[in-house]
Order: C-alpha cells, then sequence, then structure tokens
C-alpha cells in the first residue's frame, strides 16, 4: 500500500504523533524542576570559581609578599646599603620574577639611595608626595600594598604597577638612615589570573578596594571610566563572602563575592542567569523512568518501521560502499519508496558522469606532469653558461686558443644535444656524450681540479634513455663532492645491461654524505641552493613517470670517501621507443 509513496510522507505521518506525544510529556515533567536545579547548580559553580580565583590572588600576593621580607631582610642586615655585594644579591632575587619591575630605597626626606634597575629618574619627582610613601610611614613596620597605578617614578616609562611599601632603618657609611624601601610589580600577573575564569558568555570577575570601594580590576574599567556602564559595587562591599542575586542593571545577575585576606581586596563574579537557564547539566530520576517507557514505545515503533523502510535504503547503501571501496561497476537496485527509485537513477548516472570525469582527470594531470617535467629538463643553468662564457673570456685574454676551441666545441655539442630535435628518449651514447662534454667544459673551468673516466659496454650503446639525467647528476658531484674538497678528484661513468635493465653509475671521490644526509636524499627531502637547474629530484620523478615506480635513483655514500649514483631503467631500443612516451 506504501510501495509508491514517498518516505517524507510515511516519516512524517507515523512520527509526528509520536513526538507530539513525548514533547509534551517531557516538558511537563521538566517544567517544574529545571528552573530550582539550574539556579543552585548556577550559584554553587559560580562561587567556586570565585573561590578559586581569590585563593590564586592570594597565593600570588603572599608569594611577592614573601619576596619582598627577603629583599627587606638581606637590606636591614647589610653594613652598607651603597655595597656592589648588597646590589649583585638583590639583582639575582629579582631575576626570579620576571613581574618585579623595580625596586627603589629612599631616606624618609624622599631622596633616592639607590634603585634597581638604575635608570634616569624624573627630575621633578616629589616622592614625598606619593600615597605609598606616605603610607609606608604612617604606619612603621607595616607592609603597605596599593591600588594599581601607573609608574610615575622613571622617565618615559608608565607601566601598570602595585607597589609594596614599608619604612625600614639602613645603614649608609656606617650611620643609621630611617627610609622606605619600595617594590613595583607588574599588575599584568593580577591581571591575567582574573581574566582567565569564565563565567559564561557574558560574565566575568572584578575586583574592588575593601576599605574605599575604589575598582582595583575590571574587565570592561574604561566603559565604566567613560559612563557607559556602571557597577553596583558597594552592594558587594557589604558582603565579606557569599552569594546573591542583583537586577539594578535590568538584568538578573548572580553575584558571588569572596574576600582576598592578606591585601583588602574583594573578588566578585558576575553571571547573567538568562545563560544559566540555557544550560542542560543534570537530569533527575524520575525524567529518567519516564523516558525509559517512552524508549520501549519507541523501539517497537521503530522496528516496524524500519522493516518497511530500510530495506531500499540498505540495499542503496551497500551499493555506496561498494563505490567507496573502488568499485564504480557497482549498479543501485530502485527496489522501495518513489524517492528511492529516483535516488538510485540519479545515483547511477552520478557514478557514470564520475568515472568518466575520473579518467578524465588522471589522463589530463599525467599530461601535465609530464610536459612540467619536460619544460624544466630543457632549461639551461643560466649560472653554467655564464660560468663557461666567463671561462672562455678569461682563456681568450690568456691566449688559450686552443682550450677556446675545446670548451666553444664542447659547449654547442652539449646544446645540440640538449635540443635533440625535441624528443625525450635519446640514444644512450648521444646521452653520455652529453655528459662528457659537460665534463670537458667543466675540467677547463676548474682547472683541471679533476678527472674522469667512462666506462661503457658496446651491447649498451643502441639502447634509448632519457636525455638530461646524467649530467644534473654528475653537476651534483662536482658542486658537493668535487669542489669543497682540497683532493684532486675523479669521476668515473660507467654503464652496462644488466637482466633487461640498464645501469648507469656515477661515482665520485669527494667529501662523500654523512647517514642523515644520505637518508634525506633517498627520501627526497634534502636541499640545497647549489647545483643542478634540473635537480636530482627531477631525474627521479621523470624516469618513474616514463618507466613506472620500480626505476629511478639509488644512493651509497660514505663520509671522506664519496658517493655512487646508479640510475636503472629498462632496456628500449628505438623502435620499440617510438611510442614509448607514456
Amino acid at each position: 500500500m506504501m510501495r509508491n509513496k514517498s518516505i517524507q510522507f510515511i516519516l512524517a505521518v507515523s512520527f509526528t504523533l509520536f513526538s507530539v506525544f513525548i514533547i509534551v510529556a517531557v516538558s511537563a515533567v521538566l517544567y517544574g524542576r529545571f528552573s530550582a536545579t539550574a539556579e543552585e547548580n548556577a550559584v554553587r559553580n559560580s562561587q567556586q570559581i570565585v573561590d578559586q580565583v581569590s585563593y590564586n590572588l592570594e597565593t600570588y600576593v603572599q608569594s611577592i609578599s614573601d619576596l619582598y621580607h627577603m629583599m627587606d631582610h638581606i637590606i636591614g642586615q647589610s653594613r652598607d646599603v651603597d655595597s656592589e655585594l648588597l646590589r649583585s644579591q638583590l639583582e639575582t632575587m629579582m631575576s626570579t620574577r620576571s613581574d618585579v619591575v623595580s625596586l627603589a630605597l629612599f631616606d624618609e626626606r624622599g631622596k633616592l639611595l639607590f634603585d634597581l634597575p638604575d635608570v634616569e629618574m624624573k627630575p621633578s619627582l616629589d616622592v614625598q608626595g606619593e600615597s605609598w610613601f606616605r603610607s609606608a610611614l604612617d604606619t612603621p613596620g607595616h607592609l603597605s600594598i596599593s591600588l594599581p597605578h601607573v609608574q610615575n617614578l622613571y622617565r618615559k616609562q608608565f607601566r601598570w604597577v602595585v607597589s609594596l611599601s614599608k619604612s625600614q632603618t639602613v645603614l649608609l657609611d656606617g650611620k643609621p638612615v630611617k627610609g622606605v624601601l619600595l617594590l613595583d610589580v607588574n599588575f599584568n600577573q593580577i591581571d591575567q589570573l582574573s581574566n582567565r575564569v569564565s563565567l559564561g558568555e557574558k560574565g566575568y570577575v572584578y575586583m574592588v578596594d575593601e576599605s574605599g570601594g575604589n575598582i582595583v580590576y575590571h574587565p570592561q574599567l574604561q566603559l565604566i571610566y567613560a559612563g557607559v556602564k556602571e557597577e553596583n559595587a558597594e552592594l558587594a562591599l557589604r558582603h565579606t563572602y557569599g552569594s546573591y542575586f542583583d537586577e539594578a542593571a535590568g538584568e538578573k545577575r548572580l553575584i558571588s563575592v569572596q574576600t582576598i585576606g592578606n591585601v583588602g581586596w574583594k573578588v566578585v563574579g558576575v553571571s547573567y542567569m538568562d545563560e544559566v537557564m540555557t544550560t542542560r547539566s543534570e537530569l533527575n530520576r524520575s525524567l529518567a523512568r519516564l523516558m525509559a517507557g517512552l524508549a520501549i514505545i519507541v523501539v517497537l515503533l521503530s522496528v516496524f518501521l524500519s522493516r518497511r523502510i530500510s530495506r531500499p535504503v540498505k540495499q542503496l547503501e551497500l551499493s555506496m560502499k561498494n563505490v567507496e571501496r573502488g568499485n564504480f561497476d557497482s549498479v543501485a537496485s530502485g527496489d522501495g519508496p518513489l524517492e528511492i527509485k529516483h535516488l538510485a537513477e540519479r545515483f547511477n548516472l552520478m557514478i557514470g558522469t564520475i568515472k568518466q570525469l575520473m579518467e578524465q582527470i588522471v589522463a589530463e594531470q599525467e599530461s601535465k606532469r609530464k610536459y612540467e617535467l619536460e619544460a624544466l629538463q630543457a632549461q639551461i643553468n643560466p649560472h653554467f653558461l655564464y660560468n663557461t662564457l666567463n671561462t672562455v673570456v678569461r682563456m681568450v685574454g690568456m691566449n688559450k686558443n686552443e682550450e677556446v676551441v675545446t670548451t666553444i666545441t664542447s659547449l654547442s655539442k652539449l646544446f645540440r644535444i640538449s635540443l635533440s630535435k625535441g624528443k625525450a628518449l635519446i640514444p644512450i651514447a648521444d646521452e653520455l656524450e652529453h655528459a662528457r662534454n659537460y665534463l670537458i667544459i667543466q675540467q677547463i673551468r676548474f682547472k683541471h681540479k679533476f678527472d674522469y673516466s667512462f666506462r661503457i659496454e658496446d651491447e649498451v650503446r643502441p639502447y634509448r634513455t632519457l636525455k638530461l639525467i646524467v649530467q644534473p647528476l654528475i653537476e651534483n658531484a662536482l658542486v658537493h663532492g668535487i669542489e669543497p674538497s682540497a683532493d684532486k678528484g675523479h669521476i668515473a661513468v660507467a654503464a652496462r645491461l644488466e637482466g633487461g635493465h640498464v645501469v648507469i653509475e656515477i661515482s665520485d671521490n669527494g667529501l662523500g654524505m654523512s647517514e642523515e644526509r644520505l637518508a634525506e636524499v633517498r627520501a627526497g627531502t634534502a636541499s640545497s641552493v647549489k647545483g643542478s637547474g634540473v635537480g636530482v629530484r627531477n631525474v627521479q620523478e621523470r624516469i618513474r613517470l616514463y618507466f613506472g615506480e620500480p626505476y629511478g635513483l639509488e644512493f651509497e655514500s660514505e663520509l671522506e670517501e664519496g658517493t655512487k649514483v646508479t640510475v636503472r631503467f629498462p632496456a628500449v631500443l628505438a623502435d620499440e621507443s617510438e611510442g614509448g612516451e607514456r
């Protein structure tokens, strides 16, 4: 009866009534219990976060106070506050804390006795008028901690700091002097400790001074100074610890308060209840029992419907899995509802189109890569040509006419073979002749710093090879092996047949390579700013592109012994290579 009906129609009629029943039942249970549970969790979580922030700040302030007391003790025990030993000790202690900005000692008239680091102070500075100075003298022996402020002691420095100060009697030139020790600490550390917490998307934490009601830290302090935002700090000052609700800002907010005992500040956390009520953190046991009963109904109804709906869908899924495994000959069945029939037809059409496109892309990419590599290998290294012509000019100036003729003749032969009438595959004899001409030119350029030898079996000469695969390897041997070596070098080129393959070996007695460098070369990840414009990597890719993955380059090397590169590819005769470019 439902064979030609759409899946949308079947699911809409069957599950709409079921879904309405579930929504009504679940909503009736959740509505009465969710608000209270969410509110309790919000109060507990907010207070825990504020307590943690307060504990971290209290620990941090205590660590700074301990550092101050240690410095205070060392200064008090010193026989002379102007001694280099005391300065060295204090510098060492300051270097252990990246948040310490400066340390300074003033006498009771505000005269600077010493400071660290030694930075020029403002000439118009009136230390006696500073609040931290007066607080230290008014409460002898008590460590005063100021509110955050801009440090105004030094020229061209305006850092946001908290000042720790205390009066102290010290020895200067053997005489007791009453003074004030000041330690400035970067406020950024306190800022970071307060700013790391999260109380929802809009919630935040701020700090207020317990004695004066001044805001110590607020993430939106600029808005408060501009009058755009207001904070009911007076209400927070009435609470030492705990949470309460505030609607003064037009929104219901949860306020959590904790006091930092060792500095006289209060940490205030602000959470917005509209965010709290959107969370889903807990379900009660009655909901679990209700959902268990509903689950039984869902299972029974799903079993009934799945037998009618899932069978054609599973058949289509099986066809898709076959395609996923690479079987593009798989055909989807069109049995089932109307949408399944249409989907199977579109699926089969899509797979046919994908097969055609994949074949087209593979052919295009292979041709593109082949053309790119052929264009790359046809390039002539401009530095080689430039250096060769420079060598010719120099030899002309020295009247070495015979060497000039040899160089130009070799260069012309090298260009002729490089062009090869546009052919990618050339006789092995031509390729090795190209390499020989290259060596003749380089031997003249390097003033016979090396010699070379060729050992070519006659039976290998008729076979074909990709052009310009030997010369880059010889150039690599010259640049990295022979040229840096102090000894005279030797490059040997050998070619032979081996089991239906052509094997060409290029070996040198140069510096060789370390195991790490050799591993990079074999993996194709080695890089160098010197060497061939074609490059060893290009030779490897060209050989594998034309002849397949099993072929290419093999490297053997040992430090101070030299390097050997073996080129291996199939033996191909001239008549076999007419259409051999794949």
